[in-house]
């Protein structure tokens, strides 16, 4: 995925572009930082990503400066979430820009899955094994060390979080205690695509709650560039537009979703049916 050349992009259309880029790139090779960076100026595209990069290089560099006398989960706490002051916004907690990667940056404050990201890119660049964790509930990180895997929750600095406290957190999310005990289900790794996926899912949920239809769309035609062999964004973003009373655009989200294979496929063509009863 390349990187916008002095500054930000231009409009939405060439953001598009690059999210489309980095849907189409191997789950191996998938772009996570940068593709964060599109969604961030696909919101809004009169930014600078550069402070967010420069964020990100400082944290890097305070990371390996730990790591030549700390353990991996200790230098990757205190460098990010004590150095560099990343934590959560225990205050407004659904607040849009805590979902939004360049605002994180600026802020050193967000939801669980912006941090994350910065915690999983600073990680690799130190060479250290960290990938995200969809946790019941909450994101959280998942650190290899020499005792074996650890729990890092980048909502919270970056602290480690014990096994008990991963139960009970489980537990109180109603899951049953033979499958709150599970941690290595409740710990499996997730694939990055799917991090950034769940990024604007939060968006969306936030915006149709809100009745913000226009970010309600923007959000899961993020998700469908992302993920271009789920059905599911389509849906989403045709839902969005019906709501803007844009029947045709709806439609023609509907399509999409109709082309791609799945289990869903007669529900779109049902929905794509009511709307089109709507233009008559």
């Amino acid at each position: 995925m390349e990187r916008a050349v002095g500054g930000a992009p231009s409009t939405r259309s060439e953001v598009e572009h690059a999210l489309a880029a980095a849907g189409a790139a191997p789950d191996a090779r998938f772009p996570l930082f940068e593709a964060a960076i599109s969604c961030a100026l696909h919101e809004r595209p009169d930014r600078s990503p550069e402070p967010a990069r420069l964020l990100l290089d400082e944290a890097t560099a305070r990371l390996k400066d730990r790591l030549r006398s700390e353990l991996p989960e200790d230098a990757l706490c205190e460098a990010l979430g004590g150095d560099m002051r990343l934590s959560g916004d225990v205050i407004t907690r659904d607040d849009p820009t805590n979902a939004d990667l360049i605002s994180v940056c600026d802020r050193r404050k967000g939801g669980a899955v912006a941090l994350g990201i910065v915690y999983l890119e600073a990680g690799r660049r130190a060479n250290l094994k960290v990938a995200g964790v969809d946790f019941p509930g909450h994101f959280m990180l998942r650190i290899e060390t020499g005792e074996g895997p650890m729990a890092l929750d980048p909502f919270a600095g970056g602290r480690v979080v014990m096994p008990s406290e991963l139960v009970q957190r489980a537990l109180a999310t109603g899951l049953p205690p033979s499958a709150a005990d599970r941690l290595d289900r409740l710990m499996a790794p997730v694939k990055d695509r799917q991090i950034l996926v769940r990024l604007q899912n939060v968006i969306f949920a936030r915006a149709m709650r809100s009745g913000d239809w226009p970010l309600a769309e923007r959000s899961a035609l993020r998700r469908a560039l992302l993920d271009p062999a789920d059905h599911r964004p389509w849906l989403d973003v045709a839902q969005a537009r019906e709501k803007q009373g844009r029947l045709s655009g709806a439609l023609d989200a509907l399509a999409r979703a109709q082309t791609l294979e799945g289990a869903e496929a007669v529900a779109a063509r049902a929905a794509r049916d009511r709307v089109r009863l709507r233009l008559n």
